[in-house]
């Protein structure tokens, strides 16, 4: 872009500078969102409710289904993004 071009669009300048903020930020929110750390941490949580007899093995089934199905896609999110 030249002098003139830059200076044309010099007022336009908070707006590309807001826009790049919330890309970072919608950025930053889906890979938490889709982080599966949190779905790790709970199936080993559910596996120690388990082992200490807090739950029923049908429970434990039931549960555990669930989460990974969580985990398998939160990981299918996250790679998309990372691609």
């Amino acid at each position: 872009m030249g002098l003139v071009g830059q200076l044309l669009t010099f007022p336009l300048a908070p707006l590309r500078g807001t826009n790049w903020v919330l890309q970072q930020v919608l950025e930053t929110a889906e890979r938490e969102y889709y982080d599966p750390a949190p779905v790790r941490a709970a199936l080993s949580e559910l596996e120690r409710q388990l082992l200490n007899g807090d739950i029923t093995e049908e429970e434990f089934d039931r549960r555990e289904d669930e989460l990974l199905a969580e985990f398998t896609w939160r990981t299918e999110q996250q790679r998309r993004l990372n691609s």
